[in-house]
């Protein structure tokens, strides 16, 4: 059985992904607060590298970027934000549409729900201060089935 990465259509269908949503959270009213303070130019290349990874793909983001420790701490600090989590996931499920990968039922399901689990559990865990966040977390794995 082929992992949701390779389902998904591996690092170019990853990209496409990460672009569509960047593309709707930036016209998002909400969402887009997040990234008012800007982003790194390369963050759709990074995004899809980080989704890769989690979804069974080559671990270019540790390798070139750093850990979950990392990304988390990106996220960490900002009080509860629940809807904006609602509306990001919102974003992710219509460039789910934009990117192509609504077609296969099983692997539209597994990547909504990858991202509904790390926007919600993963991402908004650290509400207080990133610097609750632990060291050296390894990137979290996703499978047909979950977390793994």
């Amino acid at each position: 059985m082929p992992t949701v990465y390779e389902a998904a259509g591996g690092g170019d269908g990853l990209r496409r992904l990460a672009h569509a949503w960047h593309e709707r959270v930036l016209a998002d009213e909400v969402v887009s607060h997040a990234f008012s303070h800007g982003f790194h130019p390369d963050h759709t290349e990074r995004l899809a590298a980080y989704w890769a990874e989690a979804l069974g793909g080559p671990a270019t983001y540790s390798a070139e970027y750093g850990d979950e420790t990392t990304v988390v701490r990106m996220h960490s600090g900002n009080g509860p934000h629940g809807e904006m989590d609602a509306r990001a996931i919102s974003c992710f499920d219509q460039a789910l549409v934009d990117a192509g990968l609504d077609a296969d039922d099983a692997v539209r399901r597994a990547l909504h729900d990858y991202f509904a689990w790390t926007t919600t559990h993963t991402m908004a865990r650290y509400t207080r201060s990133a610097a609750d966040v632990p060291g050296g977390l390894p990137i979290a794995r996703w499978g047909w089935e979950g977390p793994e």
